[in-house]
């Protein structure tokens, strides 16, 4: 059989051939940097393996697919390295897969992990691969979760330390208050839970996070980017401001003596040290298209868009959740935050209006109160602390809720947010 190649970019075309609800994958970590070369016989399971290629949990990986046998890649491998994982397909018969498997064994570097995907449930099968040294067999078809889930159980330790959860917030237009969302909500996670939040600003020139915090801190984000090389936890945590008990900041210069050009995979080492560091880290994501805006955003957990209900807002919604979609093909859809609602005097599209055509409805509605926000940005306190009773302090504690997993957004609904949008509908 001849060898067709695949290479895996990481457009996201938005493969739809196989349903993949996003909490079977939730529990699976990023895979490290490894490198995985399959072997396809079907077209179900090529169409698999490039799902598994197009996922955020691989962006680390270096994946290879082969539209080719077992015996295929004995060949190839003869003259050259083998990788750290190899994903077979096969439909031969039990009693055939041993003497199937002794040419590429001859072969395999004996580093190399493999994973067999097979046509038959057979016990004394799998029990006889295990002892012989395969990582792995599984009965197809296989779906993408089960290789994802397969792959993470050979190269994850099982005893490391969970990662925190990385929540981003990113406005469909510059100032529709994206970022004060996204200060009030680290404020409520770290006050609420009473645990340990970084909220870090990323809007290197332009940032507010140390304003509405009352901070002036000498250092920041911009020494961590500067540095990669040194950036561990002790590192971090020298650049981090304290804002509350449980509340740390890792501030933006909010300076312009410099221009600000930065690379796709900039932040990549800050927030995979953030992770380590903290249960939950709060993005503050200006308003831009980037290769590292889409590079950051594909690759965090939780996304919240907020808009204002205008067209602009509408239109550049609506764009950056197709974007999103393809982004991140098999992760929930991004949160909506409708914001500045209700504003006197000025023309405005209805919540309900507004979310139609966008195929998702807001976990928060947030009316217009220049009052409220105004004085607490000028004092640089938080909503909760001005006033904790007010409907606007009770809406950033159920965004909290569902940003963390802790309440999904039906249940917020009920709390009053589905309420408040048919009130705000009706005006």
């Amino acid at each position: 059989m001849s060898t067709v190649d695949y290479t895996i970019e990481r457009a996201h075309d938005g493969m739809a051939d196989e349903a993949v609800r996003p909490t079977d994958l939730e529990a699976v970590r990023p895979l490290p940097r490894i490198s995985v070369h399959a072997f396809c016989e079907s077209e179900a399971m090529l169409r698999t393996m490039e799902r598994c290629g197009q996922d955020r949990r691989m962006a680390k990986v270096s994946l290879r697919i082969s539209s080719a046998s077992i015996a295929a890649a004995a060949n190839m491998f003869a003259s050259a390295p083998t990788p750290n994982l190899l994903i077979l397909e096969t439909a031969t018969e039990p009693g055939g897969i041993m003497d199937e498997l002794a040419p590429l064994a001859q072969v395999c570097d004996p580093s190399t992990k493999v994973v067999i995907v097979g046509r038959y449930n057979d016990i004394p099968l799998y029990r006889d691969l295990i002892r012989n040294g395969i990582s792995e067999y599984m009965v197809g078809p296989v779906g993408m979760a089960e290789v994802l889930n397969a792959m993470a159980a050979i190269f994850i330790d099982p005893d490391a330390e969970p990662l925190g959860r990385t929540v981003a917030f990113i406005g469909a237009k510059g100032g529709c208050g994206s970022s004060t969302i996204a200060h009030n909500c680290a404020f409520d996670i770290s006050n609420l839970f009473q645990t340990e939040v970084i909220l870090a600003d990323l809007d290197l020139p332009y940032g507010t996070a140390n304003i509405d915090f009352d901070q002036d801190p000498p250092q920041g984000i911009s020494e961590a980017i500067s540095a990669p090389e040194r950036l561990d936890e002790v590192f971090l945590d020298r650049l981090l401001t304290k804002c509350s008990d449980h509340l740390s900041l890792l501030a933006a210069p909010s300076m312009l003596d410099r221009a600000y050009d930065l690379e796709r995979g900039s932040f990549q080492p800050i927030i995979e040290v953030l992770q380590r560091s903290a249960p939950v880290t709060v993005l503050d994501v200006p308003h831009a298209w980037s290769e590292w805006t889409r590079t950051l955003l594909s690759e965090v957990d939780e996304v919240i868009i907020t808009a204002v209900p205008d067209l602009a807002n509408l239109r550049n919604a609506k764009n950056m959740l197709d974007a999103l979609k393809k982004l991140r093909p098999n992760d929930k859809p991004p949160h909506l935050v409708l914001n500045q609602v209700g504003m006197p005097k000025r023309p405005e599209i209805a919540p309900d209006d507004f979310c139609e055509p966008l195929g998702v409805q807001p976990i928060a509605v947030i009316p217009f109160d220049a009052q409220l926000f105004g004085t607490a940005a000028n004092s640089g306190r938080m909503i909760a602390e001005m006033d904790k009773k007010s409907p606007t302090a009770e809406t950033f504690s159920q965004l909290a809720h569902i940003v963390t997993g802790r309440s999904t957004v039906k249940k917020a609904k009920k709390a009053g947010l589905g309420k408040m949008l048919g009130l705000l509908g009706r005006k």
